[in-house]
């Protein structure tokens, strides 16, 4: 996917527009010195985009919106999220007349905001209920823009794709992987394209399975219109059943968010987040201490092979599978490989890497919890380090996980409890993380917590860090839970400092 801006459901939180500029002006012809170092300031404005969370009409859907503070952001500013003005039939009906049926706070009229965001530091819920919950199209600017970060998180009791299914909402791009989705018997997978802009989007949808690239003429030139939110059901767009595809969206004009929800007759089902940009070294942060079964898919899309080294980042170092050392991955083809429960009741993270040549590959687990007829699913694409800072929101004081990992170095990270929906007092713990290890921390919950909050990660020193968070609640026997990646929240811009000497031009 291209960065440049933020990918839906995805997956997978970046900035779908960003109005800080510098001006730059050449060096005299004197000499004069160049520019300096690069200033990081906050961003001005951020666009997020939330899919249609359900087509059940037993779904509740929570969305929390949190904005960290941020040194140097402006006073003044606003944020909202609003309903998408039409959507597709196969959703359960038009998005842009209806919000939920007697949720709190839900949006009742296309102009009305699902909820409305709190000052940065605080979080801000919203509800909506059953199938006519439309997608969300959100802008926030001033104070509320730097790392604006949206969870959409949706409880559906029974059917296909019963548990618990979470993403983060994201921003627009123009080119989206996610490797793990599927056509097989039993398994109901939408692509959810949002189109966040005045004029419609043209966007291809393409399908590689085992043996390639699959014929699916009807995923071509697909019209998103301007402000409109599109579910596409993949086993529409080919006759041809696999258990794992990669999907590959990508647009000839304007730009989308996009996400795929996998539903499963057995297993639940989830959101698969879109896959960090294709690269020789990936990492997969965070896979549940108790997954039964870990099934890793991945794909390059080049014309080379790729060769990689699979280990697990455990809370003890890197270990390398046994029976799964490496694997070899077919340009053009998904690969697949069940790692079983790879974790062994432990803290994991997968890692990826070159075995000589490095050629770039996609990748996404899909991950089982549970036994029997009682098993739950969620995915883990591979995703990019945490950066300057990530943050999750929608957490509580139980059921909530944070995994962190430094697979190349030993870092130090910071992490802040935010105060709560509804009260609460900001607590921070700072962490150190040996080399090749993962942690399921001790995450710190804010004193006196009322309601659901935010928890930020901020890398202190050292090597890079990864990061993902879990939410888990079993109900009725099912183990229910979601995992969201959590890379950098590009809520700062980097904006060279010039200097020049002006004494050229005097006489």
């Amino acid at each position: 996917m291209n960065r440049t801006t933020l990918s839906l459901i995805a997956g997978t939180t970046a900035l779908a527009a960003v109005t800080a500029f510098a001006a730059f002006d050449s060096p005299s012809a004197s000499g004069a010195a160049g520019p300096r170092a690069a200033a990081q300031l906050p961003v001005e404005r951020t666009s997020l985009l939330c899919p249609a969370p359900s087509m059940s009409d037993i779904a509740d859907t929570a969305y929390t919106s949190f904005t960290p503070v941020t040194k140097g952001a402006a006073s003044s500013g606003k944020a909202q999220l609003q309903a998408a003005a039409g959507q597709s039939d196969e959703t359960g009906g038009k998005a842009g007349g209806k919000g939920s049926k007697g949720g709190k706070g839900a949006a009742s009229k296309a102009d009305e905001p699902v909820l409305a965001p709190k000052a940065p530091g605080t979080p801000a819920t919203g509800e909506t209920s059953g199938a006519e919950a439309p997608a969300l199209i959100g802008t926030a600017d001033g104070r509320f823009a730097p790392g604006w970060t949206v969870q959409e998180t949706t409880e559906v009791a029974a059917g296909t794709g019963r548990g618990l299914l979470g993403v983060n909402c994201t921003g627009a791009d123009t080119e989206f992987w996610f490797p793990g989705a599927s056509t097989a018997a039993g398994r109901t997978d939408y692509v959810h394209l949002t189109n966040p802009d005045d004029s419609a989007a043209v966007v291809d949808i393409e399908l590689y399975g085992k043996d390639g690239a699959i014929k699916s003429p009807l995923g071509e030139n697909l019209t998103v219109d301007a402000h409109a939110s599109e579910p596409i059901l993949l086993s529409t767009l080919t006759e041809e059943r696999q258990a794992d595809l990669t999907v590959h969206v990508s647009v000839r004009s304007g730009r989308v968010g996009a996400a795929v929800q996998a539903l499963d007759d057995k297993v639940g089902g989830d959101w698969l987040a879109a896959a960090a940009d294709p690269a020789g070294s990936l990492v997969l942060p965070g896979i549940p201490k108790d997954a039964t079964d870990v099934r890793l898919t991945a794909f390059t899309p080049g014309d080379d092979d790729a060769d990689l080294k699979i280990r697990l980042a455990s809370p003890a170092g890197l270990i390398t599978p046994a029976g799964n050392e490496t694997l070899h991955v077919k340009s053009g083809m998904s690969t697949t490989v069940d790692l079983g429960d790879v974790t062994r009741g432990e803290a994991g993270s997968l890692v990826l890497t070159p075995t000589d040549q490095t050629v770039p590959v996609v990748a996404a687990l899909q991950v089982i919890r549970g036994k029997g007829d009682k098993k739950e699913t969620a995915f883990i694409p591979a995703t990019a380090a945490v950066g300057t800072r990530a943050t999750s929101a929608d957490n509580s004081a139980k059921g909530t996980t944070l995994a962190l990992t430094a697979p190349t170095g030993t870092a130090t990270v910071k992490v802040t409890a935010s105060a709560g929906s509804e009260g609460g007092t900001p607590v921070t713990k700072t962490y150190t993380l040996k080399s090749g290890t993962t942690q399921n921390i001790d995450a710190p919950a804010p004193a006196g917590l009322k309601g659901t909050y935010a928890l930020t990660v901020e890398p202190v020193s050292g090597a890079p860090v990864y990061a993902s968070r879990t939410l888990a609640a079993t109900e009725g026997g099912v183990p229910a839970f979601t995992v969201q990646p959590l890379p950098n929240d590009h809520g700062t811009v980097s904006v060279p400092k010039t200097e020049q000497d002006l004494s050229v031009l005097q006489n």
